[in-house]
């Protein structure tokens, strides 16, 4: 198949499919992104703006539309943008809306199994001693003297 017939089956399928249908996800997550624009951003900027101008009100505080009802509206458009965005994954694996092309391979990652070697006998050899402190109880630290610390310092 050429590119001309290629573009000429998918410029049909496009063609035959209502925009509504092929729209649908984008628009439930734009209104959603508008949704929480307004009821988190917009709403309380308008409304304390309102309220400096008319100051001889006793108004309360913004409240968030969409917040009332424990939040359902939240929850709702979640699942609903949650399960449509899985649906079109699968959707894409399994090569539709693609044009007649063929599906989307996915590779999956090979495990290879590791030579077993033998693990390095460890080494017990003790910690290398302390540096000992010059005379007169000054120590060397990076080539410069520093007085030691005592065993318990004064509080």
């Amino acid at each position: 198949m050429d590119a001309k017939e290629y573009e000429k089956l998918n410029g049909s399928a496009k063609k035959q499919e209502d925009w509504m249908n092929a729209k649908w996800r984008p628009m439930m997550g734009w209104t959603y992104m508008a949704t929480c624009l307004f009821d988190f951003i917009l709403g309380p900027i308008l409304y304390n703006i309102l309220q400096y101008y008319n100051p001889g009100q006793a108004v309360g505080m913004w409240t968030p539309l969409t917040l009332q009802g424990g939040g359902l509206y939240h929850i709702a458009m979640g699942a609903i943008i949650g399960v449509s965005a899985y649906g079109r994954t699968q959707e894409k694996l399994s090569g539709a809306n693609n044009g007649g092309a063929a599906p989307v391979a996915v590779q999956q990652p090979v495990m290879m199994q590791q030579p077993v070697m033998a693990a390095p006998a460890p080494s017990y050899a003790p910690p290398p001693p302390p540096p000992a402190a010059a005379a007169g109880g000054v120590q060397m630290v990076n080539g410069k003297k520093a007085p030691t610390q005592p065993d318990f310092p004064e509080i």
